[in-house]
């Protein structure tokens, strides 16, 4: 009696596809499932891990699992196989490690509580106080000065 080897696949698909087209599915999967408030934070030059994290919420932990399980099945569908999925047993927070892409599916609470999205986008935008062309605002410190016509 002999039986069939399972086959492991440990590389990418020849030609591997782009992050575009890894995001594009990442975005199709939340969506399938009605994934809450996903979010897309561009870490290229902050992480030498991954370019992309992607962060949703699910309502539920069964909400939560299925959506990353989502993930992985639309990652299959391009030929690829996660490096890893963390946390499907508890399923408040899921991770999918997809290379270029990593997907966090988190419930509502724990999402707020660790602020992905504000961690990795500190420094990203400009202080409130600096207008578009950098010059110090109302706020900063300066007094705004005005005409007496303005008056």
């Amino acid at each position: 009696m002999s039986t069939e080897a399972q086959v492991i696949k440990t590389r990418l698909p020849s030609p591997p596809p782009s992050v575009d087209e890894l995001l594009d599915t990442v975005r199709s999967a939340i969506a399938e499932l009605k994934g809450k408030d996903p979010v897309e934070i561009d870490v290229r030059g902050k992480s030498s891990v991954t370019d992309y994290m992607v962060v949703a919420s699910g309502t539920s932990s069964r909400h939560v699992k299925s959506i990353a399980d989502e993930v992985v099945k639309f990652a299959k569908k391009l030929d690829i196989m996660p490096l890893g999925v963390e946390g499907e047993r508890e399923a408040e927070w899921v991770l999918v490690d997809l290379g270029d892409v990593v997907v966090h599916i988190m419930l509502p609470r724990v999402r707020e509580f660790y602020a992905l999205e504000r961690l990795w986008t500190v420094g990203d935008q400009p202080s409130a106080s600096v207008d578009e062309y950098g010059e110090p605002g109302i706020g900063s410190g300066e007094l705004e000065t005005r005409d007496e016509d303005d008056l």
